[in-house]
């Protein structure tokens, strides 16, 4: 059970841009009625978590609940990356991405449904890989995570990044209509594919959709490079009342909106979500490293990626300032 009492409570705030939930990399976080609720990837990658609390800040105070552990063999075995936990279609639902023992780079998205109407207390059914729309040869077939979904004018869906080509591959985002949880209705669109420098790192990569709607306009987020220093956050957006499967209709900034700050001893910021805070300020979650230094081979193994926050303000042209 969550925790009660001054963890419930409590309403100090965080200094902002300083490390709010050690070692959760991919943070996501939901406010729902009187619940705020947190999930990240953890540094075993071995399971999904989440915890809750009545406010904000009290999240960092929460007890971590697991809700699902990695097989022992065959999918779902190695690799659970990004959880986020979403209410779509009457349902509460998970999306994670994960690997197999024998591979664990053939990583797919999931998606695992609750059973009851509450997250944290009832029980959820196991994950299920999820689906192309019928006419879709292409979706999931590679490589593929980082699902995010969202509702507009009545339908849902997903945005999600996949690799293509050969060699390292190059990672993009596409975007569907969903026709379920866990199918989509229409088949993939691009969204944006590693254009610019700041989206070639080790590895060229778009990855990490975020959405946020204000001021008539869908602002969509994203990650962008290897997950070392020089991850950093793009920024796409469409107005509300353009078609959102049309790729020409998106506009993507030029520059990252987020990216590593030194002087605030900031590495490698990216991943991020959106909420509210009790105030109703917009709230951006992310993760971030501490150090430029890294002690693992592979930056994915270390586990100084902790998840931070800081307010949203907005420009006199309707846009986010970062």
């Amino acid at each position: 059970m969550t925790k009660v009492g001054p963890a419930e409570e409590k309403r100090e705030v965080f200094p902002e841009n300083e490390v709010w939930i050690p070692n959760r990399a991919d943070p996501y976080v939901l406010k729902s009625g009187e619940w705020y609720y947190f999930t990240a990837s953890v540094p075993a990658f071995d399971r999904i978590v989440l915890r809750r609390a009545r406010a904000f800040t009290a999240l960092s105070e929460a007890e971590e609940k697991t809700l699902f552990v990695k097989h022992e063999q065959g999918i779902l075995s190695r690799n659970l990356w990004a959880p986020e936990l979403h209410y779509l279609f009457g349902t509460w639902c998970f999306y994670f991405a994960a690997g197999e023992q024998d591979d664990e780079w053939k990583i797919r998205p999931y998606c695992m449904k609750c059973r009851g109407q509450d997250p944290y207390t009832d029980p959820w059914e196991e994950p299920v890989p999820m689906k192309a729309a019928d006419s879709d040869e292409y979706s999931f077939q590679a490589f593929s995570l980082d699902a995010t979904v969202f509702s507009h004018r009545g339908e849902q869906y997903m945005v999600w990044a996949e690799k293509v080509s050969v060699g390292k591959q190059i990672s993009n985002l596409y975007i569907a209509k969903m026709e379920s949880p866990e199918k989509l209705a229409t088949e993939q669109v691009l969204l944006t594919t590693p254009d610019y420098s700041w989206e070639r790192g080790a590895f060229w990569v778009d990855e990490g959709p975020a959405v946020i709607k204000r001021n008539h306009r869908i602002f969509l987020t994203f990650s962008a490079s290897d997950t070392g220093p020089s991850y950093c956050v793009g920024l796409m957006s469409v107005p509300e009342d353009a078609d959102i499967l049309d790729p020409r209709a998106w506009k993507k900034e030029r520059w990252p909106v987020l990216k590593s700050e030194p002087e605030k001893g900031i590495y490698g910021p990216g991943h991020n979500s959106f909420t509210e805070d009790e105030e109703g300020n917009d709230i951006l979650v992310f993760h971030a490293r501490t150090t430029d230094r890294i002690v693992t081979d592979d930056p994915l193994d270390d586990p100084g990626r902790h998840a931070m926050f800081r307010k949203i303000s907005w420009g006199i042209d309707g846009y986010p300032v970062f």
